[in-house]
């Protein structure tokens, strides 16, 4: 079998149907065909993106959330990039079983690295002994990087997640899909523009601000879309997931604390999780959270703690878990999904005079869940803008500086997302240039691969 048709897939992080009307040149694609997407458990990126690239559900991929505890580490491990971490056969081994000439380019969709994509582009920090985070990126082939940057200038990662978070960074990458396909022309283009994911996050879809967001990154598809029709490609557009309205965080972990099951060491006057002390504790991650528990005897009283919760709605045993595609060993001994209007927070101490130093900072990787709150600049601190100049000369001038600027109220964050909506118009949704190639009805994630592979391969 021979490729037919080359093909472009945008991610527009959070679109909805809802949200549609304010994108014209989404809209206008959406005339010809659309269908709403049914993400699994949970929607979160790195679970939607393995089930739509491999064709499995988290127990076949193994991807269980944006992070997960290992056991034999004894370690919470969240925004991991090898691909090596997903199970199952890629969208690119297949496509090129069918055709060896095949090529793709995966532009900052996750588990970028070493996925056997040909051209591939992702985040990829600079960590100096000094402290410093400097931005960069990770591409393949490895020269791929120096001629983006040469071409485009320094990837801005503090545009990319963070307090400054906005619509430079997918504009960066809507840049970096235009100049690799003027370069080297891929067979399947996936591109990654999350813009839409920090507002929604920040203010909740019903927010005045929102409509505009969606006019901005509808922007940067426009010229995407209207060259790869040009070039005669076809135009897939999709979302992970739909963010709702949400009223406050369930501090699940406090929880599991104020009932002794969770053990803490302290380091310079900060409390840090001590996972495989404790008898259990909870992975959060958006609407959902994963729950180890030590013992299995411990497993009922675990579970009735946790579904007493105010703002839990359900409590996955193993069985549970089976029953919605969630059942891996990486899966926590209970899942728990919260109402529409909540989410999980991580926070494990009882007294904020006793976080670690990382709580009030932008990091991902040392936080023991996922934490919306570094959308923000803690509106305690007066003159944000002086205390980010302050720090940033205090670092420029070499001196190890902690960029404590991050509040630790999770009140602040109006949208999450991670478990199912209650209504499809606010779930994500699929939108391609091709009509005859969408089938009747929703499209689960898992379906995606052999919808782009048909689109390739009509």
């Amino acid at each position: 079998m021979t490729l037919t048709r080359r093909t472009l897939v945008l991610n527009v992080v959070g679109l909805t149907a809802d949200l549609l009307p304010h994108a014209p040149a989404l809209s206008a694609l959406a005339t010809r065909g659309v269908r709403p997407l049914v993400p699994p458990l949970p929607a979160v990126t790195c679970t939607v993106q393995a089930s739509m690239l491999t064709g499995r559900t988290p127990s076949g991929h193994g991807c269980v959330a944006n992070g997960w505890y290992d056991r034999d580490l004894s370690e919470i491990l969240f925004w991991k990039q090898s691909n090596r971490l997903v199970s199952g056969e890629t969208l690119w081994e297949e496509a090129r079983r069918r055709d060896p000439s095949f090529t793709g380019a995966k532009l900052f969709w996750w588990y970028n690295m070493y996925s056997g994509a040909d051209l591939s582009v992702t985040p990829r920090p600079v960590y100096c002994a000094d402290g410093r985070k400097l931005p960069d990126i990770h591409s393949r082939p490895a020269g791929l990087r120096d001629e983006l940057i040469k071409r485009l200038g320094p990837f801005p990662l503090f545009r990319f997640w963070g307090p400054g978070a906005d619509i430079v960074s997918s504009r960066w990458i809507a840049d970096c899909a235009a100049e690799v396909e003027r370069r080297m022309r891929p067979s399947l283009s996936l591109v990654y523009l999350p813009h839409l994911d920090y507002d929604l996050q920040r203010f909740g879809p019903d927010d005045p601000r929102i409509p505009a967001q969606v006019a901005a990154v509808d922007g940067l598809c426009a010229p995407l879309i209207e060259r790869a029709e040009r070039e005669g490609m076809r135009v897939i557009v999709l979302s992970e997931y739909g963010i709702t309205n949400v009223t406050g965080p369930i501090a699940i972990n406090r929880a599991l604390r104020e009932a002794g099951l969770i053990a803490v060491r302290t380091e310079q006057g900060g409390e840090l999780l001590d996972p495989g002390a404790s008898e259990a504790f909870a992975v959060a991650d958006h609407q959902i959270a994963h729950i180890h528990v030590a013992r299995p005897e411990q497993v009922p009283e675990v579970r009735d703690l946790v579904a007493g919760l105010d703002g839990v709605e359900r409590v996955l045993d193993r069985i549970d878990q089976r029953a919605a595609g969630i059942d891996h060993p990486r899966s926590g001994d209970l899942v728990a999904i919260s109402r529409a209007d909540r989410w999980f927070s991580y926070p494990y101490w009882l007294d904020d005079a006793r976080a670690p130093d990382f709580a009030r900072t932008v990091e991902i990787f040392r936080k023991p869940g996922y934490d919306p709150a570094e959308l923000f600049i803690d509106p305690a601190i007066r003159w944000p803008k002086l205390a980010i100049g302050w720090r940033l000369a205090r670092k420029a001038l070499g001196f190890r500086t902690l960029m404590d600027l991050i509040p630790l109220d999770g009140g602040l964050v109006k949208g999450s997302h991670g478990r199912p909506t209650d209504r499809a118009e606010a779930g994500p949704l699929l939108i391609s240039s091709e009509p005859a190639l969408l089938p009747d009805g929703p499209i689960p994630a898992e379906a995606v691969k052999g919808l782009i592979l048909s689109h390739l391969f009509d």
